[in-house]
């Protein structure tokens, strides 16, 4: 299993469009099999911008690497910086990857 980690700062006046832009991504991502899951969070903000961070989980990184040289790589992040939302980042995105070593998960509760 391999998690990809995007930090990234988001102008305040381009919050709306992150929202557009996250769904477009993953509603094309999902198209890969290989992919499990995807959660945006908020965090802390400032005078200017949201911090937003991303995780996908994908089965493996030999995965998540042919994916991101996919068309459907190219589609999903089409819309990031265009006319149509303008520049959303103060910063290009901070990349991070990981392999997982342990997962642990809670019980499902007895009936």
């Amino acid at each position: 299993m391999f998690i990809a980690m995007n930090r990234f700062r988001v102008k305040k006046v381009q919050r709306t469009h992150l929202k557009k832009y996250g769904s477009d991504a993953i509603r094309i991502s999902i198209v890969f099999q290989v992919f499990w899951s995807f959660i945006c969070s908020g965090g802390p903000e400032a005078e200017d911008h949201t911090l937003y961070s991303s995780h996908t989980v994908w089965v493996s990184k030999r995965a998540f690497e042919a994916w991101t040289k996919s068309g459907e790589f190219r589609a999903a992040h089409a819309r990031a910086g265009n006319e149509t939302t303008g520049p959303l980042y103060l910063e290009h995105p901070k990349f991070e990857g990981f392999e997982v070593r342990q997962t642990i998960t809670r019980k499902a509760a007895s009936a």
